[in-house]
Parts: C-alpha cells; structure tokens; sequence
C-alpha cells in the first residue's frame, strides 16, 4: 500500500504545481472514514482506494481526479455525504465522486437489473467528465486484483462476468488496452479456470521445451531492420491465455492447431519509419493474407493507431507484429489518459465524442434492464469496419454492420426515413452487408419509417434501439387511438352527454395519470365498459342493471387511420381485407384480434370482449390468402403469377402446399386493396385454363 508521501512524491512528479496539502488532507479524510473497515483479504479498506489513487498517478491525472480515487467509496461506505465532501473538496471533487460511487445493492433487484442501473449512471456521468470512467475503470482492476479473496463462488463470477461484459469493453474504446487484458485475464480465469490453467500449462511447457523463440525472432527482426537503416525498440511475447481461448473458440481449433501465439510490437521513431519497416518486414518473410490491418491511415474509434500484420517465420511458426510509434504505443496504453491535459484544466481530452453520444442515447431510449445491457453491449463489443459517406466522412461500423446500421450512424432521421442505398453506386437493399472502404449514399422518403422486420438484420445497438423507440411510440400513439374510438363508443351508451369535467374525474376515480393513459389502458383492455363507466357516471351501471339490461355497443367502431399490426392485429386464420364484415376480440394487454364475422376461430373467444368495428369508406389495403390448385404442367405458374401482376396485386408469400399428381396446390399471400380486388383475382384465376379450382383461405 502506498505511503502518504509516496502518493504525494508521484503527483509531484510529473505535476510539480499540484496542491500537496489537498492531496493530504484526502488522504488522511479517507483513512478516517474507512476506519476499521476490511476488505475480504483481511487488508485495512482503505487501502483500496489509496491503491486507485496510485493508478491514477500511473496515468498522470490531475489532482482533482487523485483525490476521487481516494473518496470514491466513502459516500457509499461511510457515514459521508457528497455536501461533506463538497465543502471540504470543492464542487468538482463532489461531482466527480458522485458520479463514481456505486449504487447500494438493491435485493428486490435481478442481476440484470443491478448491472444495468450501474451502467445507466455510469454512462450518465461519464458523458459529462471522462475522468468519472477512468477512476471506475482502476476501481474494477484493482478489485479484480483481489477477486480471489471473496468466498462467496458466485458473487466472484457475477463480478468477473461484469467485468468481461461491461468494463473491458468499456476500457477498449477509450483505449486502455493494459487495463482491458488485465481484466480480461483476471475474468478469464475466475469464469473458465479449467480452460485458464490448461492454456497456462501448455504455454509453460512450450516455454520449458523449446528454445526461447521470443529471444530468436526479436532478434532476427531488429537484425533486419538495422541492415537497411531503421532503428527499433522490439519487444515480444506469448499472447494471454484469454486472447488464444477466444480465438480457439472463433477458428474452432484446438490448442495445438494454433500457430499464432507469439506477439511482436516494434516501435519506430516517425510514421515513415512504419511503413518502411512494414515493407521490409513483408519483403523478407511472408505476409499472412487478410490479416493486414492499417490502423494509422484509418484510426480506430478510440484514437488508436498501429499497423498489423502477420507473417510466416522460418519454415511455419506464424507471427503477429504490431508497428507504431512511440507516441502511438503512449496512446494506445494508456488511451484517452495520455492525452489528459491537466495542466489547462481540462475536462474534455480529445475521442469522447463519437462512441460516448452513441451510449447515452442508447440509455435514453432502452424500455428494460435486458435491452439497455444487450444494446450497450453490441456497441461496444465487435470488430470494426470502416465506411465512408459520398462527402468523405469516415463512419466506424461493427463488422457485418448493413446499409441501415450506416444510416442510423449518421443521424436518427436518415435512419428512421431510409428506403434503400448505393453502395460503390449500385443501388442494394437496406439489408445489405458492408465491407470495408466501402463508399455508401442513403436513399430517404419522407414517407418511409421504421419496420419490425428491420430488427431481424441490425447489427449495432444505436440503430436497434432506435427502431424499438419508434415502434414503441407508435404502438403507444395508434393503441391510446385506438382507445379514444372505444371511449367515444362506450360514453355514448350512457344517459347523458360526458364533457371534458366528467372525463378529468373519472381519470382521477381510476386513479389514473393522464387522459393518454385512460385510453392506452382502454385500448388494451385494462378497464371495463363497466368500470368505465360507472367512473364516467358513478351509479349508472348499478341503475342500469336495476331497470334494464346493461347497455351494449349499438354501433361499429371505425379503425381508419390506424396500422394493422400496431393499434390492432389482422388474423391469421382468416386475413381480413376491407371490406369484410369484421369483430375485434379484446383481450387484456393485448392488440385487438380482428377476424371476419364468418371466421371458424371466433369459437375459440369466448374469454375476451367482442368490440363490433368497420374498416370505414376510405379503408385500403391488407394481406388476403387464396388457394390455387394448378395442372402440373409447364408455364401454369407464370400463368398465375402473370394474373396477380395484372390485377396489381403484390405477392408476399408463395408456398407449394401439395403435389399431386396431376395437380399443384399453391397458397399465396396477396396485398389487395379490399374484397373487390380480391374477389376480381379469385375471378380471373378461376376462368384460367392453368387454374383447377381457386378460393380464398
């Protein structure tokens, strides 16, 4: 555990104008508080937090930032509150320890839930000052360091499955690359001991048989490099155990099938001096194809800049090698950090833009705990490519990322409006993959808007919880639509006329938020005709009952304007279409179910309510299904097909349901306009000298 005038000695290091006496006075406030307090090891608590202060002096930080790291668990800990530590600290000091400190555990709370209320204050904080990340990044690695105290197994493996998920990704985009492989390391061993401490063996032996092939390729590179003039600083190593089991588990090799364990990093003086030493080195053993990466020219997301590549050396032993400089080795260990400048007070380094934005409106727009972690987690995991709009600007993608991905990275709206792209100028659906240095343009109609179906193939989380968000809100908009129609229906049922006064009572006798909630809770079946009514007009239904039967709906409820799969759900046993006589079933928390008056499955609602609808005049548009028995016999599908076409009607599915011969059973699902349209097509088939029998199903 560091000493106080240790810690003090290292601040004043590198920052010779640092305030010792607030540096003390935080230390000595810290012991205090912490008291008698131990740690799971035995150990005082308070040398946590003074172990934090000591890595955050590894980085360099300002004082402000030394400080937190030795309040940060204090407020949750002990007996002190952030108006304690902002008069004795300054509001900045209190700010930056509020935003590290952790929630208290909550019992009533899931995993999940836990991790993603961590994570939703986390990020929140975060976006205002880095500096709340990189006191939370070495508070998790220092408790990573001593994981292995705690008895409880599985309270070590909910940590460590945290840490994987949440902090080593998290310590990748701001490029702390040592504190995401410690992390790593230490998680790996404590969630896959088993696989740990065989991959360990195996590179133990590997060291203990062999000769030191470290020692024999460093040598042979810098050799090389030396003869054509370019001085190095070469280092090399096994890689850790976690980085070979993850990328056993992605080839799906054995330990032995793994030929890439060994890692070299040179450093260079310039940027030239990278290039050349790359084209030496590939002029002199063999590259390794599609294992090139060029990091300088197109920086990573986090500011990370390297070349990679992989050669072959001597008869098979392949070798990864990393090329950079000795400014770009700076950031890419110490990321975000090494470009702290605390000497200007500043509380923005450079990189927190881009990925940061994207997290908080993740937070924003995520419904549950499950959603935000699963949302969060595909922004910051996957490997990235790199995609450029028409004018040039570079957009960083997760590998598999597709046009829509692209088109949600630019803005919402563009994404919320695409209708296709053109990608390399050829013009491809939204579904479509990217590859990298591809060049993508976004086509937009204002008349488009975001599809379920879309869900199906994103890759990143801003683009998928954009598309929830709208789907959420529209579903929310059409279902309170839905329920103003039935409102409006149930109201006219009572003696006298409501007026806005007896709607704002009867929301406050349902003990009900707002008027757009009664009508959500209406739509979705979680009031009554009856208690609607009787908090619309208390005592009405009781009199009603008294003289005469219960008022029941008198007239068809209009579904005009409102989206079939949104405020209500077309059947699927019998597609109704415009103009059929059509029941809405209405059950609690759902969608109205609408199926034609003649449908076989109304037997099957005798537990919801039956709302009488219309699809009103100007209604179009819906899926009917018709079945088509054909002559087996060549040309007897274009037939049909050519019969749909027209007649206008687009095909959605089409299924071969039997074979017999000398017959064809066909299913299609058509978009008709309504029962007329359909009706001419069932006609048309019908009169077809490749058509049997046609009829709608």
């Amino acid at each position: 555990m560091l000493r106080q005038y240790e810690l003090v000695e290292r601040v004043k290091a590198y920052d010779p104008d640092a305030d010792e006496a607030l540096i003390n006075r935080a230390y000595v406030f810290s012991v205090q508080k912490h008291g008698s307090q131990k740690r799971a090891s035995g150990d005082p608590y308070f040398s946590h937090p003074i172990e934090v202060a000591g890595l955050m002096t590894d980085l360099k930080m300002d004082v402000e930032t030394i400080i937190t790291a030795l309040l940060h668990d204090t407020v949750e800990d002990t007996l002190t509150t952030i108006d304690e530590i902002d008069r004795m600290f300054g509001p900045q000091v209190a700010k930056l320890v509020d935003g590290v400190t952790k929630l208290s555990k909550i019992e009533a709370q899931t995993e999940n839930e836990r991790a993603a209320e961590n994570l939703r204050k986390f990020l929140l904080a975060m976006s205002n000052d880095l500096r709340v990340l990189l006191v939370k990044l070495a508070d998790r690695l220092h408790n990573m360091r001593t994981l292995h105290f705690i008895k409880s197994e599985d309270k070590r493996k909910r940590i460590a499955r945290e840490t994987m998920d949440i902090f080593a990704p998290l310590a990748e985009r701001v490029g702390m690359y040592e504190y995401m492989r410690e992390m790593q390391m230490l998680a790996f061993r404590e969630l896959e001991p088993e696989a740990y401490n065989t991959i360990c063996g195996r590179l133990d032996q590997i060291k203990a048989d062999g000769e030191n092939l470290v020692d024999t390729i460093s040598t042979s590179l810098t050799a090389e490099l030396a003869s054509h003039g370019l001085t190095a600083l070469i280092s090399g190593r096994e890689k850790h155990p976690y980085s070979i089991w993850r990328k056993m588990a992605e080839r799906h090799v054995s330990f032995e099938q793994m030929t890439d364990i060994i890692a070299f990093r040179i450093l260079v003086d310039s940027i030239d001096d990278c290039y050349r030493a790359l084209g030496q080195i590939h002029r002199k053993w063999k590259m390794i194809p599609g294992r090139f990466k060029d990091y300088i020219s197109t920086p990573k997301r986090n500011g990370y800049r390297s070349l990679h590549t992989a050669i072959i050396h001597g008869q098979s032993m392949r070798v990864e090698i990393q090329i950079r400089t000795h400014d770009m080795h700076r950031q890419s260990e110490f990321g975000l950090a090494a470009h702290w400048a605390y000497k200007q007070g500043s509380s923005s380094p450079d990189g927190q833009a881009g990925w940061i934005r994207d997290l908080i409106e993740i937070l924003d727009t995520a419904q549950d705990a499950d959603e935000l972690l699963e949302h969060t987690r595909m922004a910051m995991y996957q490997d990235r490519i790199f995609a450029f709009t028409p004018k040039g600007a570079l957009h960083q993608m997760p590998k598999g990322a597709t046009a829509i991905d692209f088109a949600y990275a630019v803005h919402t709206k563009l994404g919320n409006h695409a209708v296709g792209a053109l990608i390399n100028n050829r013009h491809v659906p939204l579904r479509t993959p990217l590859a990298n240095g591809d060049i993508v343009e976004i086509l937009k109609s204002e008349g488009q808007e975001p599809q379920t179906s879309w869900l199906g193939f994103v890759t990143t989380g801003k683009a998928r919880a954009a598309i929830r968000r709208y789907v959420r809100d529209k579903d929310r908009d059409e279902t309170a639509a839905m329920g103003r129609v039935i409102y409006d229906e149930i109201a006219g049922r009572l003696p006298v006329k409501i007026g806005k006064k007896a709607l704002k009572q009867a929301i406050e006798r349902l003990d009900i938020e707002d008027e757009t909630e009664l009508m959500l809770a209406i739509g979705t079946n979680k009031i009554s005709d009856h208690t609607l009514m009787d908090a619309l007009l208390p005592g009405s239904t009781k009199d009603l009952n008294a003289q005469r039967e219960f008022p029941r709906q008198d007239r068809a409820i209009s579904i005009r304007g409102l989206t079939p799969g949104v405020a209500f759900q077309l059947a699927e046993c019998c597609h109704p279409v415009p103009g059929d006589r059509i029941i809405g079933l209405r059950r609690k928390g759902e969608q109205v179910e609408v199926h034609t008056i003649d449908c076989l499955n109304l037997v099957t609602g005798q537990d919801a309510d039956w709302i009488d609808l219309s699809w009103d005049n100007d209604s179009e548009g819906a899926t009917a299904r018709i079945r088509a028995i054909l002559y087996n016999r060549p040309g007897t599908l274009a037939d049909m097909a050519g019969i749909f076409s027209h007649h206008k009607a687009n095909i959605v599915n089409l299924r071969l349901t039997n074979r017999d011969h000398p017959f064809h059973t066909y299913e299609s699902d058509l978009e008709v306009h309504d029962v007329g349209h359909l009706m001419q097509i069932i006609m048309a088939l019908r009169a077809s000298e490749s058509v049997a029998r046609a009829e709608r199903i």
